[in-house]
């Protein structure tokens, strides 16, 4: 898009495509101009922050949208060493998980929100209106 709006820069950590397919149509139905960039593991989210600490011009998100249960490297290690990157350590986060638990709620406590992912798809959608609010925060 080339109508003047900032294009925000989203980090995806999910290795379900249909839940990736879901978050695009989303962001897509929300409107908003946006550049989602998925990483379908732990690891390589680990690797991402790594390579924005290492480049220090690389940009960091504007919003990490993260996975708990992940392959590699859970959603908590992900939020923990994202937490100690150098560079991206202010980045939003978004927990976009199927679980409800207290446990997982709690892991969670470092994080800006916590959506649990519905069965339904109109509840699904709410998820582009509270990406839209997380970006748009001062």
């Amino acid at each position: 898009m080339s109508d003047g709006r900032r294009q925000y820069r989203i980090l995806l950590v999910e290795d379900s495509r249909s839940d990736v397919f879901l978050v695009e149509e989303a962001i897509r139905a929300a409107e908003l101009n946006a550049e989602l960039h998925v990483v379908d593991d732990g690891q390589k989210a680990t690797e991402f922050f790594d390579a924005a600490d290492a480049a220090e011009s690389q940009d960091c998100p504007d919003l990490v949208l993260l996975d708990l249960n992940l392959p590699k490297k859970d959603g908590a290690e992900v939020l923990r060493h994202l937490r100690n990157s150098r560079t991206c350590k202010n980045a939003p986060v978004l927990i976009v998980t199927s679980s409800s638990s207290p446990r997982d709620r709690e892991l969670a406590r470092d994080a800006n929100g916590y959506f649990t992912k519905p069965n339904d798809l109109d509840e699904f959608m709410k998820l582009g209106p509270l990406i839209r609010e997380l970006l748009e925060q001062p």
